[in-house]
């Protein structure tokens, strides 16, 4: 067990990059902390981090060390959750990846922080593709389809990309009819963080990415939260997921316009390392979000599992 619990200080010194945070997060001494990677250094024989006044960095074989450990220790974390599943209560650190427009699910994680209390959220925003097993993310929350066979996915929903513009920008500035007729307008648009490209919209027989179709921008930026306030603030039209402003168009403070050509769909899924037991934190999370991100009324199909 001692040599155990060498592995555990190693990787929460790895994912704090600090002694005294890890010590602090284990309830022991930095003094401790550094005594228990020497140990571990001493027996594997090689040097798992690069130590200078300022900072510790991973060497190339503590790189692998944490990869392997981290796999090795989410197994015996499985075991254990496994032989007191029964009984079990969702607790626990649930390490969470999610794409850049995910802040617009934060009310259902926020509700679901209420509902279970003493399980700790670790957030992680991010644009670009993460490795969830190499990563130790426990769930990626990700739009489009899986093609991970490593991991087990739950379809959360359809949704839809609409146009949509303020009233009073309509009134000030006109509708478009047609997708061509955007020329004129102002647009909001999205930029991806991981290419630099920016985004098309994609609509039934005209993609207003081509260059004869190019779309006038005042504003380019890289998140949903923005576009949906400038558009509510009158300063453009903008194109949104669907389940982004579903409220908002409820109550009359958006319009969606070129319904006729709004065809493009997307599906959102939850994945997760492969598991035939997940936890139970890892359950309720799975269960919360497939019940709440696309509830029945927003013409959602069903989930499914693999």
């Amino acid at each position: 067990m001692e040599s155990l619990n060498g592995f555990v200080v190693f990787v929460q010194v790895a994912e704090m990059g600090s002694f005294v945070a890890a010590g602090r997060q284990l309830g022991i001494s930095a003094s401790a902390v550094g005594k228990s990677i020497a140990r571990l250094e001493d027996k594997l024989g090689v040097r798992v981090f690069h130590r200078s006044t300022r900072s510790i960095t991973l060497t190339a074989e503590g790189g692998l060390l944490l990869e392997r450990s981290r796999r090795i220790l989410a197994e015996i974390d499985a075991a254990q959750q496994e032989l007191t599943q029964a009984a079990a209560l969702p607790v626990g650190r649930l390490r969470l990846s999610l794409p850049l427009v995910g802040t617009l699910v934060l009310p259902v994680l926020g509700d679901f922080m209420r509902q279970y209390p003493q399980i700790q959220l670790d957030l992680d925003f991010s644009d670009r593709m993460v490795d969830v097993i190499a990563e130790g993310f426990d769930a990626v929350l990700r739009i489009g389809r899986p093609a991970d066979s490593r991991l087990s996915a739950r379809k959360l929903g359809n949704f839809r990309l609409v146009t949509v513009a303020a009233p009073d920008y309509l009134a000030e500035r006109g509708t478009p009819q047609t997708p061509v007729d955007l020329r004129d307008h102002t647009c909001l648009q999205y930029r991806f963080s991981s290419s630099g490209k920016i985004e098309p919209w994609l609509m039934r027989g005209h993609d207003t990415a081509e260059s004869e179709l190019s779309l006038p921008a005042s504003m380019v930026c890289n998140n949903v939260e923005t576009r949906v306030c400038f558009a509510l603030r009158g300063l453009g039209i903008a194109w949104l997921p669907d389940f982004a402003i579903r409220s908002l168009l409820e109550e009359g403070l958006l319009r969606e316009i070129l319904s006729d050509y709004a065809s493009h769909t997307s599906v959102m899924h939850l994945l997760w390392p492969a598991s035939k037991y997940p936890s139970p934190k890892l359950r309720v999370l799975i269960d919360f979000l497939s019940q709440r991100m696309f509830p029945p009324s927003s013409g959602k199909t069903g989930v499914s599992e693999h």
